[in-house]
């Protein structure tokens, strides 16, 4: 068994597309020798482009600032559209707070739209 560790499930999804399905390898790759994972724009958990997923709460992380509200304490919310996604936070209604970990989420979901939509 321990031969086929790199060998995981494909979901059906992914067999669906293949470029997606090439991007997902090489972020896991790259990852594995030092990418920083918020770098991604596939969703390594998911195993779908990041913008698709980037709602989840899986993908809020109060330590490093990525989708939380420091003043508030609470996950932001993300309206993500044809271009671009865009955070905020209920409470305070603060639009996308600038934080250096609010704006690589914006980014990498950017390039995730870009990446999709170049099909």
């Amino acid at each position: 068994m321990r031969r086929r560790a790199h060998l995981r499930l494909v979901t059906s999804f992914e067999a669906e597309d293949s470029t997606l399905s090439a991007v997902l390898s090489a972020e896991d790759l790259a990852e594995e020798l030092g990418l920083d994972p918020h770098a991604r724009v596939t969703c390594g958990l998911h195993r779908c482009w990041l913008h698709q997923c980037v709602a989840s709460p899986d993908h809020v992380i109060p330590v490093t600032g990525h989708r939380w509200c420091r003043p508030c304490g609470r996950p932001l919310d993300v309206v993500v559209d044809e271009t671009t996604a865009r955070l905020f936070c209920p409470t305070c209604g603060t639009g996308t707070p600038d934080t250096a970990a609010n704006r690589q989420v914006v980014r990498a979901c950017r390039t995730s739209i870009a990446a999709a939509h170049a099909l």
